[in-house]
């Protein structure tokens, strides 16, 4: 049995088919109006929903792709803003502690102005013992700087405390509040004689010791307490604190309480050491305060 053979199509069959088809439309549009418009009516038919949908498609990628730059655009400005900030952040921050630092210098000038008969050192305080409390702190200043033992330390307006070792950078300071130093001292009214005592425990409850007042001296609660004359070690007039809750003694000849320290020990930052010291007619062996 024969295989039947399936007729060839060639490329030129469908040149001719095509040429033919366009040549029939031709002649139809030249000829019917109808024609025309019925065909145009339907190319219309099938092209306006492509068209329509071509240009929804085209529209939305645009607009996604406008988003996209748009989008682009501000993660750069955002990057950049960032970076704007933190750099002011850094500005901000550098001239807040140069603000700082100026305030400490102000407030140390102006303590070296309350003591004008007395020369200075300014230092600042580079470390302190590990417990909360400063009772013992380190200074940036030395022998270099003319520092030597057992010069007065003051500090907001008031008494911090005494040098009692010198490197040639370095220098310890001592304060009133280490317990048992004994600081000779005096009602500035009155000039009556105390003794105020360092006391690390009382001093969490922001006071220290006042002893050692005469049962019928002038001290009162409020006044203020000074650095005696007749101190060993303390410079004269120099603000410790003010007297508190002062009663008479049960031995009935004398009379305690507590003095509030004009200095804030918790928070220092620097201090102003008087290079000035005490002179007195005593033995430079006198045991320290």
């Amino acid at each position: 049995m024969k295989k039947r053979l399936r007729p060839e199509i060639r490329p030129r069959h469908i040149f001719y088919l095509l040429a033919g088809v366009c040549l029939i439309l031709i002649v139809v549009t030249s000829v019917s109006t109808t024609s025309n418009n019925m065909l145009r009516s339907g190319v219309n038919t099938v092209l306006m929903p492509l068209q329509k949908g071509f240009n929804t498609i085209g529209h939305a990628i645009f607009g996604q792709t406008e988003e996209l730059m748009e989008l682009k655009k501000v993660q750069d400005e955002n990057e950049s803003l960032k970076e704007q900030l933190a750099e002011l952040t850094e500005q901000n921050t550098r001239y807040q502690l140069q603000l700082t630092e100026l305030s400490q210098y102000q407030s140390l000038l102006n303590l070296a102005d309350q003591y004008p008969d007395y020369d200075t050192v300014g230092a600042h305080i580079i470390g302190k013992n590990s417990d909360n409390w400063y009772k013992t702190i380190h200074v940036d200043k030395g022998a270099k700087d003319g520092i030597e033992v057992n010069m007065n330390v003051i500090a907001d307006g008031g008494l911090v405390g005494i040098v009692t070792s010198v490197t040639n950078t370095t220098a310890t300071i001592s304060t009133i509040i280490n317990d048992n130093r004994n600081v000779g001292a005096m009602g500035l009214r009155s000039k009556d004689a105390c003794i105020v005592t360092g006391d690390l425990t009382l001093y969490e409850e922001g006071k220290l010791a006042l002893s050692k007042i005469a049962k019928d001296d002038d001290i009162q609660d409020g006044d203020k307490i000074v650095t005696s004359n007749t101190s060993n070690l303390f410079l004269p007039g120099i603000l410790i604190g003010y007297a508190d809750s002062l009663e008479v003694d049960t031995n009935n000849l004398t009379k305690s309480g507590y003095l509030l320290p004009v200095v804030d020990f918790s928070h220092l930052d620097t201090v102003l050491i008087i290079t000035t010291q005490k002179v007195t007619a005593e033995n430079d062996d006198v045991p320290e305060e």
